[in-house]
């Protein structure tokens, strides 16, 4: 009899358990995610070029299409020059100007065609109706047929991924009221 009391109690534990572990994960989780398709647009600021974005999960870090990369030294720190080449989407102007920026950090990427040493850099991204400041890889993406693309550390700051629509957020509108959502530099 003791022996069916202590399961008993065991399970009525376990449950309780569940439960509270339940409710903590439901906490964590906002009632009403926003939903993206694999391709979005996306405007990269503050040039107001507006790009399409393809949402990969299978990569952790962004990419952004770059030419002519070159890292440099300024001031005593290490920076990136590079050329954008975007054809912008709205207008169909292709915007062709050279950037730098400081190197947030180096990226080595592993794949099937061998070993990639890429410059990473901060950027920020208009999608939907929020700026995000995320990291990119800069690489030559002139053979892809998206010049941007959003990896799982910027996903996880948009919302939901749905791979079988595309288009779901309404075309960018970021001005100087737009919320922005700030690099977290433990990511």
């Amino acid at each position: 009899m003791r022996r069916f009391a202590l399961l008993g109690l065991i399970g009525a534990l376990f449950w309780a358990f569940m439960s509270v572990a339940q409710a903590d994960a439901s906490s964590k989780t906002p009632a009403k995610e926003r939903v993206f398709g694999w391709v979005e647009n996306a405007v990269v600021k503050p040039w107001g070029i507006q790009v399409k974005a393809k949402l990969d999960s299978g990569a952790l870090t962004s990419s952004l299409d770059a030419r002519n990369i070159e890292t440099f030294n300024q001031n005593d720190e290490e920076w990136v020059r590079f050329r954008l080449k975007l054809e912008d989407e709205a207008s169909g102007d292709v915007f062709s100007d050279m950037i730098e920026r400081p190197l947030y950090r180096d990226l080595t990427v592993r794949g099937a065609g061998g070993r990639d040493e890429r410059p990473v850099v901060l950027l920020d991204v208009c999608i939907g109706d929020t700026i995000y400041e995320e990291q990119f890889s800069l690489r030559d993406r002139g053979d892809m047929n998206y010049p941007l693309l959003l990896g799982r550390r910027t996903i996880s700051h948009l919302g939901l991924l749905d791979v079988r629509e595309t288009f779901l957020q309404k075309t960018p509108k970021c001005n100087g009221d737009t919320p922005v959502v700030p690099h977290d530099p433990d990511e």
